[in-house]
């Protein structure tokens, strides 16, 4: 390419004066426009004395698939009205950064929409340099949120690595944020998020929506005193699943192994009886109803989970009270061991579930945005920086405007 001179507004008070190309790398390079008023960048003043100029190499956005490297002479000049020397203020590129601003624009906001590594093939930027402008943006998304002020708030749980590795969510309900997220599922470890937030924030907390985790429940008696926990109904049915519908199956499908047609049956029969009666699909009605009119433990762990249902649907306290007493006492005096071994881990949380005819409160929204998590997850293929991965949470959550 020849020599030239010419100026362009995305390099403003700089001018080319020479560009070369070789193979599918151009570069180009810019000097100051010597009508241009040089700016000290620590106060903005009119700084003419020049103390020496410095050459800096940088990288622009791509030119039709081209890598584009800038070669760029900044003046360091001596400020008359601070009394600085330092480089010259440059409107398109910030001190010692090695890309432009648009380029840096460029790859913050690729960066949210595909993986790093595509936005690394668009634009031949190291992967660990997408990865730094990529968190320098999403620091200051977050930076400049206004401070939460909830009153609400939901907590759960999701898979962070393998081998039953977890991190903790906590969603304010209300605005729908993202507040935090913090490796493990402990008391230890969701305690950092209470002191973020503060006594006062903590003390204006009214209630808190969680699955039957003691850990979260202590810590949040303990650090929110105004608060009043409620157990998410999801979770309470997905537990008696797994201790109660699940155990007696088996342990009919053991007793009778001796009778092989019916065993394969009662055996084969998990998803049907975890499924709730209108999501069974019709042709499979005939065989739910034969199997639980042939099995009086199976069909008493069905009906009485459709009992511990409607403890969420209860109206009022005094009716809820009525309703959990007669539920319990049918549960221990059943003769089924797995139902009076879960009726009597659940006694000591009823009230959390009676929280629930105060505060119709669930953890779905949080269900939600954990399998929006997975899908973020899955595309990195995983992260090796857990708080670069929180940092994209919150940021990907930020809530309602």
């Amino acid at each position: 390419m020849p020599d030239h001179i010419a100026s362009f507004p995305f390099w403003e008070g700089f001018s080319v004066t020479s560009s070369t190309q070789s193979g599918q790398s151009v570069s180009i390079r810019l000097e100051p426009c010597p009508a241009k008023a040089r700016l000290c960048r620590h106060c903005s003043s009119v700084a003419p004395k020049v103390h020496d100029v410095c050459w800096r190499t940088v990288r622009d956005l791509p030119i039709v698939g081209h890598a584009l490297t800038l070669e760029v002479a900044v003046y360091r000049v001596k400020c008359d009205s601070c009394g600085r020397t330092g480089s010259q203020h440059v409107s398109w590129l910030d001190p010692h950064a090695r890309v432009t601003h648009r380029l840096a624009a460029f790859v913050a906001f690729w960066s949210e929409r595909i993986p790093l590594t595509h936005v690394c093939q668009l634009t031949g930027l190291h992967w660990s340099t997408v990865r730094q402008i990529h968190r320098q943006a999403l620091e200051r998304k977050l930076a400049a949120l206004p401070e939460a002020r909830p009153k609400r708030l939901v907590m759960d749980e999701f898979a962070l690595f393998k081998g039953h590795r977890y991190a903790t969510v906590v969603l304010d309900a209300d605005s729908r944020q993202v507040l935090w997220v913090g490796e493990g599922r402990s008391r230890e470890a969701i305690r950092p998020f209470f002191t973020w937030l503060g006594v006062e924030r903590c003390q204006a907390i009214e209630v808190v929506a969680m699955d039957m985790n003691t850990a979260f429940d202590l810590e949040v008696q303990k650090q929110c005193p105004n608060a009043r926990v409620v157990y998410d109904l999801f979770h309470v049915i997905a537990k008696y699943g797994r201790e109660v519908i699940d155990r007696v199956r088996v342990d009919e499908a053991n007793r009778l192994r001796d009778q092989s047609k019916l065993r394969q049956v009662v055996k084969r029969s998990r998803w049907l009886l975890l499924r709730n009666r209108e999501n069974v699909p019709e042709a499979q009605l005939p065989k739910l109803d034969e199997l639980l009119a042939a099995n009086a433990s199976l069909m008493t762990a069905y009906v009485m989970k459709a009992s511990l249902k409607e403890l969420w649907q209860t109206p009022g306290g005094w009716a809820w009270r009525a309703a959990w007493r007669n539920w319990l006492a049918m549960a221990r005096g059943s003769d089924i061991e797995p139902l009076a071994r879960f009726a009597n881990k659940l006694a000591p949380y009823w009230r959390g579930i009676l929280a629930r005819v105060r505060w119709p409160m669930h953890t779905g929204q949080l269900e939600g945005i954990n399998n929006r998590i997975k899908v973020m997850k899955r595309m990195a293929y995983g992260y090796r920086d857990s708080a670069f991965f929180f940092l994209k949470i919150k940021a990907a959550f930020p809530g309602n405007p």
